[in-house]
């Protein structure tokens, strides 16, 4: 293995980006969509790209959408929620937003549930 390993540390950016995309496409060789693997590849390649230090591949997320083409699939660069908020009226709102304001939060979004088996005991009807 050590025979035929490749070093990049000290390799271009460029030559870093085509060895991910020759790896890539190599990795979809025996995928269903392996008469896509050069458009895939450039969006594996651009994910992994947006990582953080650690690498962590559980930060990439892909969306499946029934319809269409697998040529329509991009690449959304940000941060998608996986939970999906829905509210009474949801379906008149915008689905595009154009000069958004965006408040990035330390908090969490969700609402604690509470506790529905809660049990109160009375002895008396005067505690009740």
């Amino acid at each position: 293995m050590r025979e035929i390993s490749v070093k990049i540390g000290d390799k271009s950016d460029a030559e870093k980006r085509d060895l991910l995309m020759k790896c890539s496409q190599t990795s979809l060789n025996s995928k269903l969509i392996n008469k896509y693997k050069e458009f895939f590849s450039e969006m594996i390649v651009e994910a992994v790209l947006h990582l953080d230090e650690d690498l962590d591949k559980s930060d990439i997320g892909i969306k499946k959408i029934t319809g269409g083409s697998v040529t329509e699939s991009f690449l959304v660069q940000g941060v998608c929620f996986k939970k999906t908020f829905s509210y009474a009226g949801f379906e008149q709102q915008p689905k595009m937003f154009e000069n958004p304001k965006i408040a990035i939060l330390n908090i969490e979004l969700e609402l604690k549930a509470e506790r529905d088996n809660a049990e109160v005991r009375i002895d008396s009807p005067e505690e009740f």
